[in-house]
């Protein structure tokens, strides 16, 4: 039993009625991640960034295990939730970087309040955004060795 997710949410309306879906997603390559957020807020009025995370996915869990890992250490996903206040419009964006190089470009100058945003992801997963004013730990001390959010981190004791 194979369902398209547009099928499965419209036999959710029936059955509920009153639940709402109103987010749309945009994927983009980092090298055009900030001309389309510029864009987003200065033409479509999305003048709000509610939120910015990450998602780890090293090459093993992207059910690789054919001895690509070498080569393909897999990805980060970083994921930033816009809101247009006046137009209650709401906006997924996600963009890709490898788990080797993981840099995108700040969005910092677009919107002010991505500064402690891109510092925790920074600090938690290890991603660089480039252009940052004060890229640094804002969660752990300056000595903490690693990214506790990626899924290769070893904790003390391990993971139970």
């Amino acid at each position: 039993m194979e369902k398209k997710l547009s099928e499965i949410i419209s036999e959710l309306k029936e059955k509920f009625p009153q639940i709402k879906t109103s987010e749309e997603t945009i994927s983009v390559s980092t090298e055009d991640l900030l001309g389309l957020m510029q864009e987003l807020k200065n033409s479509f009025g999305f003048n709000y960034l509610t939120n910015l995370t990450a998602a780890d996915y090293p090459a093993d869990a992207k059910g690789k295990g054919d001895g690509d890992e070498a080569e393909d250490d897999g990805e980060m996903e970083i994921v930033y939730n816009l809101t247009s206040v006046y137009e209650k419009l709401y906006l997924t964006v996600k963009a890709r970087v490898s788990r080797k190089n993981p840099e995108i470009p700040s969005v910092f100058p677009v919107w002010g309040g991505a500064n402690w945003q891109e510092r925790e992801v920074y600090d938690l997963f290890g991603i660089v955004f480039t252009g940052h004013p004060n890229l640094k730990r804002i969660l752990l001390t300056d000595n903490f060795e690693g990214y506790p959010l990626r899924k290769d981190y070893q904790w003390v004791g391990g993971r139970k």
